[in-house]
């Protein structure tokens, strides 16, 4: 089966929104998964999301656990991979 045969007559894919805040100035925004950045490093202390606050201008960096991860990169937002230094 062809890529274009197994996706006949599917439309465009709506685009995935995060809601997210700023710890700054406390808004309150929804972000697409162009506008945050996820890293995964070798524990929980060095996996975390960051965007720039679209209000204030503020780069906001947040852990992120394992069911963050998922959602994250379910959802297309790009991702780093750290690696450790042994």
């Amino acid at each position: 089966m062809s890529v274009r045969t197994a996706f006949a007559g599917m439309r465009r894919v709506a685009d995935v929104v995060f809601r997210a805040g700023c710890p700054d100035c406390r808004a309150r925004f929804e972000l697409g998964a162009s506008a945050l950045r996820l890293a995964i490093g070798g524990s929980s202390r060095t996996t975390f999301y960051s965007f720039t606050c679209p209000e204030c201008g503020a780069s906001v960096r947040k852990p992120a656990g394992e069911r963050i991860v998922e959602l994250l990169t379910g959802g297309g937002v790009r991702t780093l991979r750290l690696h450790s230094t042994l």
